[in-house]
């Protein structure tokens, strides 16, 4: 788990990510968090039953770097967004994150809050020299959390920006 100010991110073991895109409050009632309203977008379920899912079995001792990080907002014990880093570093020392916030959290900084959590426990990996990500040219909020947390845009395609920040050296 990180601790932030305002969050505990969770990492879930693969039974409580299929509990998590079951979506019927069981990852919530073994959590001993409130209800929360979410829905398990098309994508991520996907990502879930082909990615996801099987890396974090496959690699139960770096599970860390495969399965989804959830964040919890210790106030009131609600799942607010999630954080999903995309396999082990690359041969650069990157890892890959991707992330959200469910609509009722928007626009309170809880998602800088989770992107800087991860770069600090990123930091204290010995095999992570970078953080990358991409966003939507659209996706304001998202590149905005990236700025937040001192990202770089490195480069761009038709529809989307790069980032990149580095936590070691």
């Amino acid at each position: 788990m990180i601790e932030t100010s305002r969050l505990t991110l969770y990492p879930l073991t693969y039974d409580q990510l299929v509990k998590y895109q079951r979506n019927d409050l069981s990852l919530e009632a073994e959590l001993q968090l409130l209800p929360t309203p979410r829905t398990v977008s098309e994508a991520l379920r996907e990502a879930l039953e082909q990615t996801i899912l099987p890396n974090v079995a496959a690699n139960a001792n770096d599970y860390l770097f495969h399965t989804l990080w959830t964040a919890i907002r210790k106030a009131d014990r609600q799942l607010v967004g999630d954080l999903c880093i995309v396999g082990i570093p690359n041969a650069a020392g990157e890892i890959e994150i991707g992330y959200g916030t469910y609509p009722a959290f928007c626009k309170q900084g809880l998602m800088t809050e989770m992107v800087g959590g991860i770069l600090q426990w990123a930091a204290s990996q010995p095999a992570v020299k970078a953080v990358v990500a991409s966003t939507d040219k659209d996706n304001t909020a998202s590149f905005a959390v990236l700025r937040k947390n001192q990202f770089k845009q490195v480069n761009e395609t038709a529809t989307l920006f790069h980032w990149r920040r580095a936590v070691k050296g």
